[in-house]
């Protein structure tokens, strides 16, 4: 039997056990086999392990997708989750490059994946607390929400959760370095029954806009002087 002559069910299911490179060759073989890739019901689950990734068109955003994880590894992470104002003109121009490209692509999501239950965000250090905060309002069943090392993530995310997370279960914010004490302290406080995780945020030294810094620096000078 040749494989298109299989039912639909039976396509979906050897198509789930595909990456999403190996599932877009096979679809170009044939327009049935093309079909099986565009049914939304194939991606309920999608994991990218760079920004570029999200450019592709090996996969389909629809109303099926559940569980979503965005996690950048790589070393050059770093260079995004360095102040604005340190980088050099190097470090600008990689991070220009590839800014808007997680926070564009979770806009997508909002759009089009209003069932989503789960997102995770790791390294993703452009990603901004306005993002977040539509997202928790288009995706209202979301349920976990993990972020780790995504240094514009602020308490105005955790206000956020307080307002618009209303299915919210489980929250982390793992080395958010601009999340408070006190942020968390209100989401314990207003969302009692979300399992909610800080490991090191609160402890981490936040970002000090430099005219920030240079008051802090005078009054020390004042307080070494008294």
């Amino acid at each position: 039997m040749h494989i298109t002559q299989l039912n639909r069910e039976c396509l979906l299911h050897l198509f789930s056990f595909l990456d999403k490179n190996s599932r877009k060759s096979l679809a170009k073989t044939c327009h049935k086999l093309l079909e099986v890739f565009q049914d939304p019901l194939l991606w309920p689950l999608l994991n990218f392990y760079s920004p570029a990734e999200l450019k592709k068109d090996n996969f389909l955003l629809g109303p099926a997708l559940k569980y979503l994880s965005i996690c950048w590894y790589s070393e050059r992470v770093k260079v995004c989750n360095i102040e604005d104002w340190m980088k050099n003109n190097l470090q600008k121009d990689f991070c220009n490059r590839h800014e808007n490209t997680v926070s564009d692509f979770l806009l997508e999501v909002c759009n089009r994946c209003p069932n989503l239950l789960s997102l995770t965000l790791s390294g993703c250090g452009h990603v901004t607390d306005d993002c977040i905060a539509l997202l928790l309002i288009n995706c209202p069943n979301l349920k976990t929400l993990k972020l780790e090392n995504c240094v514009r993530i602020t308490d105005q995310t955790l206000e956020a959760v307080t307002h618009y997370g209303g299915s919210l279960q489980t929250l982390h914010v793992d080395f958010c370095r601009n999340i408070t004490q006190t942020g968390l302290e209100r989401v314990r406080e207003k969302c009692p029954s979300v399992m909610l995780r800080a490991e090191r945020s609160a402890n981490m030294i936040p970002d000090n806009k430099p005219q920030r810094k240079l008051m802090l620096e005078k009054a020390s000078r004042k307080l070494v002087q008294v």
